[in-house]
Formats: structure tokens, C-alpha cells, sequence
């Protein structure tokens, strides 16, 4: 049998458990993977925080790594053939906070061999946001962005994917983000009182678009006084003052956010294997110690992605 870690009710971690559960031998169109490492991310705690408790208990957990152990019949995954021992990644999957699990085979890429489990593990829900970010505000090389919360996993692979572009990052962080946001070509700001002035002089010649990683009321006022054109502006963070101040909210669950993030999967994986885009791993956690994970995650400052791991 396989373990997993569901949500047994509406709420946080205190309604976690680990449970065995039987995985499906996979039909056509589906392969079975063996996880090595599970991503994690916030909307994994978030996305169980509240629902109708009829709906529960609900599975943890959108993507992971690992090694095929089934393919189903005249299967094939995103990046072509599957054979059992493949080295794989997978997003957008259910539960993925589990030892093995079933998924569909278009949700699956093959591992490059120069990525770790780790880091494959929490490549693509990050890099999927980053991505979609920078296509809404329509970024351009020569343009130079504002990020808030440019040190987090999605800031970072704005940094990276930017650069790519040719647009230069201007990122709000503390102190203890300061390196890891130049480190990858971003000029790093503090956030708290004097924002906006700390930005202009950053960017003298101003900041042509504004991307959201927080939901801050900060970050979403600096937004607002430096970008003029609110179709410029995009968070991942603050729906409800997008709604009331008319610029864009995106999130995964979304139609056009997922067609968006589902397309530019393949290119986040080949940048990834060529060492163009990197994902920062701060640390990793055994799947039994999901629990002690979920704390460093919920404390907003991990320093890097964490993973759960689980014996090959």
C-alpha cells in the first residue's frame, strides 16, 4: 500500500493525516509513478483551508517527481515515450504528498538528468505563475518591471525569466533576500515605509509594469502610484483589490491562467534542464514530517523551495 497525506476537514495542518491508499493500475492515457520528491507549495495549505466538509478528506499536494513504475496502455507523456524507470516530473497532479500515485500522462515530462527530484518537484507550479505574470503585463526587453516579493519562489523565477527577455527587475525584499535577488540579476529594494521612493530611484527612468507576489497593502498601493496603466499591473495575491482598484488577478484555477500555464510547461522544463532557469531548494523533509514542513512553509520565509522526499 501506499501513503499519502489528506485533508481529513476544512482547516489547517491540525486536520492532516497520513493514511495508506490504494493506487490505481494506470488505464490508457495515465502512467504510475513512484515519488522521489513532492513539491510544496502554499496553495497546497490553502487550497484545503476552507470547502464544503462533504467534499473531504481531499488529497495534498500539485506536483511531484519521481520514476515511472506503470504506463499505461499505448501511453505516451508530454515529451514522447514512457518506459518504466523513467525519471519524471509532474504538474498539475491531485495528492501529490504520497509515496505513488496515478496521473494523466499529459501532465508528465520527462526529468532532465541535471535537475535533482528536488528542484523538478517545484518547478512547475512556481515557473507556470512567473511565466503567466510577465506575458499579462506584456513585459519587454528594455522594460524594467517592479516585483514584490522578488526573494519567494515565484519572484525568483521572475528574476530568471525576465533576464531571458531582456527586462530589467527592480524587487522588493528584506535584507535577507537582498543576495538571492541579485544573485539572479534582480536590484533589490526593502519594502516598509518609503517604498515608492526607494523605487524611483532604482528606476529613475520609472517601472513600466508591477507584479503582485504578496497581497500586501503596500505592495498593491506602490503598484498603483508608480504603474499609470492598471492593465500593467497583475497579482497573484490580492483578488479582492484587483476587483475594486481594476487591475488583474490571475490564479491557476483559473481557464485562462490554467490554458496559459498548462502551455509553457515543455519550455519551463527545457530551460530548466539547460541550467537557464534554476529553482533554489532551502530544505527537504521526510513525507512523514509533512507536518513540520507545513510550519517553515507557512512562515513565508523557507529562503528557498522546500520538498518532501521519500526513499527510491
Amino acid at each position: 500500500m501506499a501513503q499519502r497525506w489528506v485533508a481529513t476537514r476544512p482547516g489547517g495542518p491540525e486536520g492532516f493525516e497520513l493514511v495508506e491508499h490504494q493506487v490505481a493500475a494506470p488505464s490508457s492515457g495515465e502512467v504510475t509513478i513512484r515519488v522521489r520528491a513532492a513539491g510544496m507549495n502554499p496553495a497546497d495549505h490553502k487550497h484545503v483551508a476552507s470547502g464544503d466538509p462533504a467534499d473531504f478528506p481531499k488529497p495534498i499536494g500539485y506536483e511531484v517527481s519521481g520514476i515511472l513504475t506503470a504506463v499505461g496502455p499505448g501511453t505516451r507523456i508530454a515529451t514522447g515515450d514512457a518506459h518504466v524507470g523513467d525519471e519524471v516530473l509532474a504538474f498539475r497532479v491531485s495528492g501529490g504528498w504520497t509515496t505513488e500515485l496515478t496521473v494523466p500522462a499529459a501532465d508528465v515530462f520527462a526529468k532532465p538528468p541535471s535537475v535533482s527530484f528536488e528542484a523538478a518537484a517545484n518547478l512547475l507550479l512556481a515557473g507556470a505563475t512567473a511565466s503567466e505574470m510577465l506575458h499579462r503585463v506584456a513585459a519587454s526587453a528594455g522594460e524594467t518591471v517592479l516585483v514584490h516579493g522578488a526573494s519567494g519562489a515565484v519572484g525568483v523565477s521572475v528574476l530568471q525569466q525576465a533576464a531571458m527577455l531582456g527586462v530589467r527587475v527592480v524587487g522588493t525584499a528584506s535584507g535577507a533576500g537582498f543576495e538571492r535577488v541579485e544573485r539572479y540579476g534582480g536590484v533589490p529594494v526593502a519594502y516598509g515605509d518609503g517604498l515608492v521612493e526607494r523605487v524611483r530611484t532604482a528606476a529613475p527612468d520609472g517601472v513600466a509594469a508591477a507584479l503582485d507576489c504578496v497581497g500586501t497593502e503596500e505592495a498593491v498601493a506602490a503598484s498603483l502610484e508608480l504603474v499609470e496603466d492598471r492593465r500593467r499591473i497583475v497579482t497573484i495575491a490580492a483578488a479582492d483589490r484587483a476587483r475594486e482598484e481594476g487591475f488583474l488577478a490571475i490564479g491557476g484555477t483559473m481557464p485562462e491562467s490554467k490554458a496559459y500555464r498548462d502551455r509553457v510547461r515543455g519550455q519551463l522544463v527545457t530551460w530548466a534542464g539547460t541550467g537557464r532557469l534554476e529553482v533554489p531548494v532551502a530544505r527537504t523533509f521526510a513525507l512523514a514530517d509533512a507536518l513540520a514542513a507545513v510550519e517553515v512553509l507557512r512562515g513565508g520565509h523557507p529562503g528557498g523551495k522546500l520538498a518532501l522526499v521519500s526513499e527510491g
